[in-house]
């Protein structure tokens, strides 16, 4: 997400870097790269003019604090400017805990809309424990009951039932009456994709949204579509009174004109981004933390939220009893291994961690280290459970089974003991009154084996 722009903001700042004082000349040519990078971005033109202009205003005459170098003052101004464009403040997600709560999603075909409404519910009832209700309004396409109902079996949630020959308007006032008998807290709609946006459509779709009268008015768009999605969401809003956007596919946006370019557009806020195919896969917009992606200062807070949605609390009570006494077996590695997983793995944990960010897509592709996460997991599977609680046992004839189980060899299976051993002298170090020391030669081994043992050199 992002990886082109974060890659040029990074060049045209390491370029500022190497000026001990920034004048106008300078600043002109930093802006025209700046130009450049967001329009190559497909950030539409107006914005980025704007962007330009309210840099050079900012920047020009601007005081240096000591502390800091113009460079970094440069930085500090763009990156205030992109939080404005995003949206400046996070948005909130409405919900009514007095009455039901009634959510409309419109979007073109193809745009991840009914996905979305399964991530939705699985946000609702995960987060505050919501009795939800899917209704399928789309009526002309065969598959997209069958669709939502497959997500609601799968998050175990309440779908209306289908009858046939039933128009959207109808449907409507069933859901109502199901979701009182019911007892229902949140009803999400899913209306019909529409393939472009038809005057006879969007009539249907304002209907719609008055007999619904939605909580919130969601209009999911393609991030891959780049300014073609903000065209679009200029277009619903004509029709329907949008009070937020979901952009799907994110994770494979390099790009990220549509996130830049939508709020200034259609004044309408980003509320959530889709980052996978799993209904775990969103995340909540936070312009601050995806300005600081952007210019490739990480996102700490994040990764501590993801990894908090992925450690059991029980597990995590359980593994902070055994580093209090510096124990920590191949099954322990084994846990963290899957953890990292669940995370996105070492390139997708890499994009959130400062210094880390724009290296992620530079690592060498024979060197993948979420290869070698694989192949660590199916070594320690491989293993019996003993072996996991007593490594030092592992003798030649062990290590020859265990390659040949895993489909691995026998150094791969050093590599592993030995990253286990120097992972549990490091818990032992932390477990001792006052901790230790940790060689942070070590970070390169933890991030993967198959890393490139010089590869975060001099990257901090």
């Amino acid at each position: 997400m992002f990886e082109n722009l974060s890659n040029r903001f990074e060049e045209i700042f390491k370029s500022l870097k190497k000026t001990g004082s920034i004048d106008e000349a300078s600043l002109d040519s930093a802006m025209r790269d700046i130009r450049r990078a967001l329009l190559e971005a497909d950030v539409a033109l107006p914005i980025a003019k704007k962007f330009i202009e309210d840099v050079k205003k900012e920047s020009i005459g601007k005081e240096i604090i000591r502390s800091i170098t113009p460079a970094q003052m440069i930085t500090k101004i763009v990156n205030d400017q992109l939080i404005q464009i995003l949206g400046s403040a996070s948005p909130e997600f409405q919900i009514n805990d007095n009455q039901v709560s009634s959510y409309l999603f419109a979007g073109l075909q193809g745009s991840g809309k009914t996905t979305t409404v399964g991530k939705i519910g699985n946000y609702l009832k995960s987060n505050y424990d919501k009795k939800i209700l899917f209704v399928s309004l789309d009526t002309t396409r065969p598959a997209a009951f069958d669709q939502l109902k497959k997500l609601s079996e799968l998050i175990d949630v309440t779908i209306l039932p289908k009858l046939e020959n039933q128009m959207p308007i109808d449907i409507v006032s069933r859901a109502k009456q199901f979701a009182e008998l019911q007892e229902i807290d949140c009803v999400l709609y899913d209306t019909a994709g529409r393939m472009n946006v038809e005057e006879g459509l969007m009539s249907e779709l304002s209907l719609l949204e008055k007999e619904i009268n939605p909580l919130e008015t969601i209009l999911v768009l393609d991030s891959l579509t780049g300014q073609e999605a903000v065209n679009v969401a200029s277009d619903f809003a004509k029709a329907i009174n949008i009070t937020g956007s979901i952009l799907t596919r994110i994770d494979g946006d390099a790009r990220g004109g549509a996130a830049l370019s939508m709020k200034y557009i259609t004044d309408c806020p980003i509320k959530f981004m889709g980052v996978g195919e799993q209904v775990d896969d969103l995340e909540k917009f936070h312009p601050e933390r995806i300005a600081n992606r952007i210019l490739g200062m990480g996102d700490i807070v994040t990764l501590v939220e993801k990894a908090a949605e992925t450690v059991d609390q029980e597990d995590a009570e359980e593994m902070a009893k055994k580093l209090q006494k510096g124990e920590f077996d191949l099954d322990d590695l084994l846990s963290q291994i899957r953890q990292m997983k669940k995370m996105g793995g070492i390139s997708g944990m890499m994009k959130f961690i400062p210094g880390l960010s724009n290296l992620s897509d530079k690592i060498p592709q024979n060197t993948n280290p979420d290869n070698s996460i694989a192949q660590q997991e199916a070594i320690i599977l491989s293993m019996t459970k003993y072996e996991r609680s007593k490594p030092k046992i592992i003798n030649g004839s062990r290590k020859k089974r265990i390659a040949a189980g895993s489909g691995t060899s026998v150094s791969e299976i050093n590599k592993i003991l030995k990253q286990h051993r120097k992972m549990s002298d490091m818990m032992k170090k932390l477990s001792r009154k006052g901790g230790g020391s940790i060689d942070p030669n070590m970070l390169a081994g933890q991030l993967g084996s198959g890393m490139p043992s010089d590869f975060f050199k001099n990257k901090f």
